[in-house]
């Protein structure tokens, strides 16, 4: 498979978010906002990329009888150095995601990629493959996100364009608005996969 296919897998093929169902807790709950999404998805692209790297050459070296616990490990780190950056230069968005920046390391698109295919695949093909499966987590949750802004709050990246009397739907800044969200979300996106047959 060429490195453009592992690409575009996680962009539409096999989208973490919409396809996968892979990720559902942070795309739930932290998606109050575009820069939210943004925010988690560069966190959690970040995370999967470095990871996958690392386990793609470590995976002659990794036990097989440790091998969850190594990958663990390996995803702790980075998600640790997120963390402690997200933290020093992003203290409101550092705020605004709160448990969830640490919930990285159990995420299971992190965890999914690194047994399904770093620990199975060459460097480059896993670099590609996580950049791939991390733009589209990315992309997927900063729509969601969009879409809850504008609708419940009236902006978009937390740049106002309604007027504070307008009306706007509150309960898509709420937990249901999430799941209502998500749902169509996931609707949309499997009806494209169809007629487009991707």
């Amino acid at each position: 498979m060429s490195l453009f296919k592992h690409f575009t897998n996680g962009l539409l093929k096999e989208n973490p978010s919409f396809v996968l169902v892979l990720g559902t807790c942070p795309a739930l709950a932290v998606t109050t906002s575009g820069i939210n999404g943004l925010g988690m998805g560069a966190a959690t692209t970040f995370v999967l990329i470095c990871s996958n790297v690392i386990i793609s050459l470590l995976k002659n070296y990794i036990p097989d009888k440790v091998r969850i616990p190594a990958f663990i490990v390996i995803i702790a780190t980075f998600v640790t150095i997120v963390d402690l950056v997200m933290q020093a230069y992003v203290p409101d968005l550092y705020k605004a995601l709160g448990v969830f920046i640490p919930l990285i390391v159990v995420n299971c698109i992190i965890l999914g990629r690194a047994e399904a295919f770093a620990q199975k695949n060459s460097v480059p093909a896993a670099l590609i493959d996580g950049i791939g499966m991390g733009i589209g987590f990315t992309l997927a949750i900063t729509i969601m996100g969009s879409i809850r802004e504008i609708l419940g709050n009236g902006s978009i990246f937390d740049i106002k364009f309604l007027s504070d009397n307008a009306k706007t739907v509150l309960i898509f800044i709420m937990p249901p608005g999430a799941f209502i969200t998500y749902g169509y979300l996931i609707a949309i996106f499997n009806r494209i996969k169809q007629k487009y047959n991707i």
